[in-house]
């Protein structure tokens, strides 16, 4: 865990049911945050839904925001218990490695699968000198970011190098494009399904000119898959 939660006493919280990746949480239910109790948990007034108080199963993991304008704030976890101060009572809420800053979003995400390799700098090198990328699949993606599958868990802040697939034909498509980004959140997917995790990627360019070339290549998928 990062440490404790920094929120103020009485401050209002956003709460929403976890989605699958790709679907957006409907922040539609409002708690009051009491206090933290360590780093791994916290205490909330219960949101009161249709007059009663709202019970959420054992295995609901549930997604916390705060803060305000384009600098807000994502924490995950479960209810533990229910806990009574004085004649009030409280959710225990168990944080989960879940954390990350919530960006509200300036362009348009595609929801398209397009298969995508991706490695950092600092992965062993194979018997030939080089780093064996992994591969992965977006969820979506869009000008400055996107959601990826993947099958390696990297911590909320890391970095990772990205490389886009060549798209369409010669001289009408799009070649292939590595990009640089930073992990804003990390998922653990059900058993069973070809990835393991899901991941939310922030991207950083380093000059003008890439941020045009990626901006190119989402206009070709959108045009292409007909978006």
């Amino acid at each position: 865990m990062a440490g404790s939660l920094q929120i103020k006493h009485g401050t209002k919280i956003q709460v929403a049911y976890d989605v699958p990746p790709g679907q957006q949480p409907q922040f539609n239910m409002i708690c009051t945050f009491n206090k933290a109790l360590d780093e791994s948990a916290f205490l909330v007034s219960i949101p009161i839904v249709d007059g009663n108080m709202l019970i959420p199963g054992e295995t609901q993991k549930l997604l916390f925001r705060y803060g305000e304008g384009n600098d807000q704030n994502l924490v995950a976890g479960y209810v533990d218990d229910v806990v009574k101060e004085g004649i009030r009572r409280y959710w225990k809420v168990r944080r989960v490695a879940e954390q990350r800053q919530f960006i509200q979003r300036r362009d348009i995400r595609l929801k398209v699968q397009i298969p995508v390799s991706y490695m950092q700098d600092t992965w062993a090198l194979n018997t030939e000198g080089k780093i064996e990328k992994e591969s992965g699949e977006t969820i979506d993606i869009s000008n400055n970011g996107m959601a990826v599958y993947m099958n390696h868990w990297f911590d909320v802040g890391e970095s990772c190098i990205f490389t886009l697939p060549r798209l369409g034909n010669a001289g009408e498509g799009e070649e292939e494009l590595e990009v640089a980004g930073v992990i804003c959140w990390m998922r653990e997917l059900p058993k069973g399904g070809a990835f393991r995790f899901a991941t939310g990627v922030q991207l950083h360019f380093g000059s003008i000119e890439e941020g045009r070339k990626m901006q190119e290549y989402v206009a070709y998928v959108k045009k292409r898959y007909r978006l």
